[in-house]
């Protein structure tokens, strides 16, 4: 699943081609059109399809910008302001082409759901393989709640108090570490890739309680974790599996990654092992993390 630096290679590579262009008109797959009829909300959440697309359509986009794994697209049409909200989920990917046929990967052509035709003849493309991403309209966050809860940017100045505050609540307290660095009310953006590194190079072990590690160690952890981030949004982000940015490009991020993924420890060489944490799969060390 993307994580906060791949979401800012995405953001980061839709402004200069996308901002100041207007949505002429939208396109939406039958696959998302059967799944509607069905009662299910694929990708399109919370608007029926046809107002969906009349809505964007003639719309400008004003502003686009990463909140934690989100892309905020702001849009302004007939003097009003409106927010799309889209999530990449596990295997979503935009790509900025004339033509679908532009997309390199044949996987992701297979796969696309909605399309922007922009006013410089250009399209904003969304694929999704899997299906677990999300757009939202809406007129502000308001409307979607979840979106308030969501912890500072982690660059941000009140980041670190808040994170150090929030572990100090009892249902984080007795929580895995790695589990709460991945809740997004706490930290935001960092997911499992970034959380595993962070601990790795910390020496602290994901499974290790909250309440069993001290405020002095929790402090330099979440600068860890800040490096980590920046280090992969320098590197493009990390492509396990699916991310790419919207000209199909890999990130780099995953050449430099120590731990997530190995057999291996690279410091002591013994092998690694995995636990199942919040659901997903924790690689550690049993010798350096403790």
């Amino acid at each position: 699943m993307p994580e906060l630096p791949e979401v800012e290679g995405v953001v980061n590579s839709l402004k200069p081609v996308a901002t100041g262009k207007t949505i002429e008109h939208v396109e939406i797959s039958s696959v998302l059109q059967v799944s509607r009829q069905a009662g299910k909300q694929a990708i399109i959440k919370g608007s029926e399809l046809e107002p969906f697309k009349q809505e964007l359509a003639n719309a400008k986009i004003t502003q686009i910008v990463r909140r934690s794994k989100y892309i905020y697209f702001h849009l302004l049409k007939d003097q009003q302001e409106l927010l799309l909200v889209t999530h990449l989920g596990m295997t979503g990917a935009w790509f900025y082409v004339q033509d679908t046929a532009d997309i390199a990967e044949d996987k992701f052509r297979k796969h696309i759901h909605v399309i922007w035709k922009l006013d410089d003849g250009m399209m904003l493309v969304y694929a999704d393989i899997r299906r677990f991403g999300e757009m939202r309209l809406m007129t502000s966050e308001d409307q979607f709640p979840p979106l308030l809860l969501m912890a500072p940017e982690p660059f941000n100045e009140s980041a670190l108090h808040h994170f150090i505050e929030m572990s100090k609540l009892t249902k984080y307290q007795n929580k895995s570490i790695k589990e709460t660095i991945m809740d997004g009310q706490v930290i935001s953006g960092c997911g499992n890739i970034y959380a595993t590194e962070a601990l790795y190079r910390m020496r602290i072990h994901p499974g290790r309680k909250v309440k069993r590690i001290s405020q002095k160690r929790l402090i330099p952890l979440f600068q860890m974790i800040v490096d980590v981030l920046n280090e992969s949004i320098s590197a493009g982000g990390s492509s396990i599996s699916d991310y790419r940015n919207i000209n199909g490009e890999a990130g780099g991020m995953q050449d430099r990654l120590q731990m997530y993924g190995k057999k291996q420890c690279p410091a002591c060489l013994i092998p690694t092992k995995q636990v199942v944490l919040g659901g997903r799969n924790s690689w550690y060390c049993p010798s350096c993390q403790r």
